[in-house]
């Protein structure tokens, strides 16, 4: 599970590049009850969603020649210009080279075999976010992929994350967990890309609890975003459904199912 006991490998920040933050401020403040706070004039634009006065996500605008809305995650790194140079070696690429965030940490971009994007933080004076696994935080991530197994091998290579398989009726689900942790610290899956249309991007999905999947579904299309599936029950797990801010960015929400003694 997600905490913010920050391990190499686990995922310890995100944040979203949106066309139109006041726009986002909106759709996210009405949908989780985040309230947007920028982080100074010296961040060029860079703020925090905050939930009860705590970081759940950063955000900002972006432009086109950035890329289309997105959600970032990222994940924790004693070294980010190792991961660097890892991400390099395992035929990943380096898409923004690390850089120092002030005093806060160093950031980089990196992209998988398939070119998916994904964040590495190595933290300075900020260990990450400031809640996460609560109502309205993050509390799982899913790497979306047509080839689960080169996109183990790769992150395997480059953050140390390690995999099982999980049972269900039937098929199977692909668990990450960071170096040495165990089931204990699963934190996300791999998924094979579905056949459906809405669901052909390779990329990494964000899952945000909630505590009531069927009313947030309802709730995003009546603040100008859409769902993508619909409010599905996972045995064993809770009741989710993919969903899409008003500007394009993907996310999912998750109720999960009480745990059993």
């Amino acid at each position: 599970m997600l905490t913010t006991r920050f391990v190499t490998g686990a995922p310890n920040w995100l944040d979203v590049g949106t066309s139109d933050l006041d726009g986002a401020t909106s759709f996210y403040g009405g949908l989780f009850g985040w309230r947007f706070r920028s982080a100074g004039p010296e961040a060029g634009g860079y703020g925090f969603f905050e939930l009860d006065g705590r970081i759940v996500a950063g955000g900002m605008r972006t432009t086109e020649d950035q890329g289309p809305p997105s959600w970032t995650v990222y994940f924790q790194a004693p070294d980010a210009g190792a991961a660097a140079s890892a991400s390099e070696q395992a035929r990943g690429g380096v898409l923004v080279r690390p850089m120092d965030v002030m005093d806060q940490g160093t950031m980089a971009i990196l992209a998988d075999r398939a070119g998916v994007p994904f964040g590495i933080w190595q933290p300075g004076q900020r260990a990450g976010l400031d809640v996460v696994g609560e109502t309205g935080a993050l509390c799982w991530v899913e790497l979306h992929t047509a080839d689960i197994a080169a996109a183990a091998a790769y992150y395997r290579s480059v953050l140390g994350l390690e995999t099982s398989a999980v049972s269900f009726p039937g098929g199977s689900y692909t668990c990450v967990n960071p170096a040495g942790e165990g089931e204990d610290a699963m934190f996300g899956g791999v998924v094979p890309l579905a056949e459906d249309p809405a669901d052909t991007d390779a990329g990494w999905l964000p899952y945000f609890a909630v505590t009531d999947t069927d009313a947030v579904a309802v709730r995003t299309t009546e603040l100008g975003g859409t769902v993508r599936m619909p409010a599905t029950t996972i045995e064993g797990v809770g009741r989710i459904a993919y969903l899409t801010d008003p500007y394009s960015a993907r996310f999912a929400v998750l109720t999960p199912m009480p745990r059993q003694a």
